[in-house]
Order: C-alpha cells, then sequence, then structure tokens
C-alpha cells in the first residue's frame, strides 16, 4: 500500500513509528486488540459509510451555500479530494486487512442517510439477536422465595 510521507510527516507519530511496514503492523495490532475484546465479551462491529464522491461534491456544494452549514466546510476536505482513489484504495485495504469473524466491516453506502441508518439499525439489532439474550429463568425455588415476600408483604 502507499503511504504519502508528507502524511506521515504531518502526523503525531513518534518517528521511530514511522517504517516501510507500518501498515502491515498496525492492521495486525487492529486485528489482535479486536480479538482482546471478543475473547473478553466484548462484541465490536465496524461500519464504513461510503459515500460516493458525487455525493460527497453536492454535500460540500450544500455547505457552501447555505449560510447555516458554512461551519461543517473546510477549504481542505476539497483539496482532499484529488486524492481520492488514493483513499479508496486505502479504505479497501484497511477493511479487506481488519476485517475477521469476531469483528467484522460492514460497509453501508451512505448517500441517502435514511437508508444508511436502516442498514446500520439492522445489523444491529441483527448482532443483538445473535447473542441470545433474554431474561433469566426463575426456577422453583425463586418463585417460592418470592410468594413467601408477597404473602409478608401483603400481611403488613
Amino acid at each position: 500500500m502507499k503511504v504519502h510521507q508528507e502524511l506521515l510527516e504531518g502526523s503525531k507519530l513518534p518517528r521511530r513509528l514511522i517504517k516501510k511496514n507500518i501498515w502491515e503492523n498496525r492492521y495486525r495490532d487492529i486485528r489482535s486488540y479486536e480479538r482482546f475484546l471478543a475473547n473478553n465479551g466484548v462484541v465490536v462491529r465496524k461500519f464504513f459509510l461510503h459515500v460516493s464522491r458525487e455525493e460527497q461534491k453536492r454535500r460540500f456544494l450544500e455547505r457552501i451555500e447555505n449560510p447555516d452549514k458554512n461551519w461543517k466546510f473546510s477549504a481542505s476536505d476539497a483539496k482532499e479530494r484529488e486524492c481520492w482513489k488514493d483513499y479508496m484504495r486505502a479504505y479497501e485495504d484497511m477493511i479487506r486487512q481488519t476485517s475477521t469473524e469476531e469483528s467484522p466491516w460492514y460497509v453501508v453506502p451512505a448517500d441517502n442517510k435514511w437508508f444508511t441508518r436502516l442498514v446500520v439499525a439492522a445489523a444491529v439489532v441483527d448482532t443483538l439477536h445473535s447473542l441470545g439474550l433474554g431474561y433469566p429463568e426463575v426456577g422453583p425455588e425463586k418463585l417460592r422465595e418470592l410468594a413467601e415476600v408477597k404473602k409478608a408483604l401483603l400481611t403488613e
């Protein structure tokens, strides 16, 4: 994967970490950390909200034209569009390298916000359902205890 040296130089990473294999090391660390989380009962789901280049342009123009949205716009965002293909390759590589069975990526089309929210909500609901969560069963001993407490409360 190609790394723009100026991006690394502008980062706050310690110089000793900026090596040729920086991304392989980072991906390995991410996978290890997420495996650690999963082994400790944390459910990890990652969402990449993919906005198309055309939709990004439309949103940028809206932010420029609408005074209430001017604060959302930065000229540097528009400048970064020149690197669109590089960013897409980087995102694809990152998703491929860090998507695992225990912590998958969901790549969600994000041009239509209502659809994006629906897809994310469905993934969250599916994940919750897969956990088999439910109220604990109340056994006969607990039912007797509850009956005794109820009787005591009613005779006060």
